[in-house]
């Protein structure tokens, strides 16, 4: 019961910085779909540098065990082309669309309604997915720094100073 209201207290945390960073707002989703806006962008860029440093600290603090999925190129290629087709036809992804609903943008019903079906459809598929895209590019688990044959920490420090670069150019483009 704990880790729920733990998830409850964060999800809510985070549509608030979804809100408050007006990622959730239909001009900025097609802002970063036209490659105009970097808005989302630099939301999700540093929710992942946030996020890097607190797993790894949690990591190795012995807080955490880390559950790495297995990387599968077929299954991400054909994740990726789905999702990139939603997100374009609809202009919200799964996150800012039940922001949006939450701002009372009923646009986003549609969203939600597909991501509802689509999950049922791949619970339908399922079997047939996992003997075909799910066996196409079976890489294992791996991890940046575990191919690479490095410290966790140097990847994310590299990723980070990286990033603020990324977003430096950003401001400078007025993106």
């Amino acid at each position: 019961m704990k880790m729920i209201i733990i998830g409850l207290i964060t999800g809510i945390l985070f549509g608030f910085l979804l809100q408050k960073a007006r990622v959730v707002r239909y001009d900025k989703q097609l802002g970063a779909l036209r490659l105009m806006d970097m808005t989302i962008v630099k939301f999700m860029f540093s929710a992942v540098m946030v996020s890097m440093v607190g797993v790894y600290l949690l990591h190795d603090l012995g807080l955490v065990q880390l559950s790495i999925k297995t990387t599968i190129i077929g299954a991400n290629i054909v994740g990726g082309i789905l999702f990139g087709i939603g997100w374009g036809l609809l202009g919200y992804c799964p996150g800012t669309s039940l922001g949006a609903l939450g701002e009372g943008r009923l646009d986003a019903v549609w969203g939600i309604l597909g991501m509802i079906l689509g999950a049922r459809i791949f619970a339908e598929f399922y079997p047939v997915l996992k003997d075909t895209v799910y066996t196409w590019g079976d890489l294992g688990k791996i991890t940046l720094p575990g191919v690479l044959g490095i410290n966790h920490w140097l990847v994310i420090i590299v990723f980070i100073c990286l990033g603020l670069l990324l977003f430096r150019w950003f401001e400078k483009k007025g993106l």
